[in-house]
């Protein structure tokens, strides 16, 4: 697996993550996904050890939101 942040960096992703609410993890997930570009999306589904379809399910409702808002 590609590694885009360093271990420490990692740890704290998966802290971060730990405490939200299940939707604000999906959330969480989609944005550092999107920032990530090529292979982030695995990338953080791996890392945060969700499904992609549960990360393309927050990217769908930060999408909407964003249409709504």
């Amino acid at each position: 697996m590609k590694r885009f942040y360093d271990t420490e960096l990692e740890r704290l992703i998966r802290l971060h993550h730990s405490r939200l609410s299940e939707k604000e993890q999906r959330h969480y997930a989609a944005i550092e996904a999107q920032k990530l570009g090529h292979g982030g999306k695995r990338y953080i589904a791996r890392l945060l050890e969700i499904s992609t379809r549960t990360l393309y399910k927050g990217i769908s409702e930060l999408v909407s939101d964003r249409r709504c808002g």
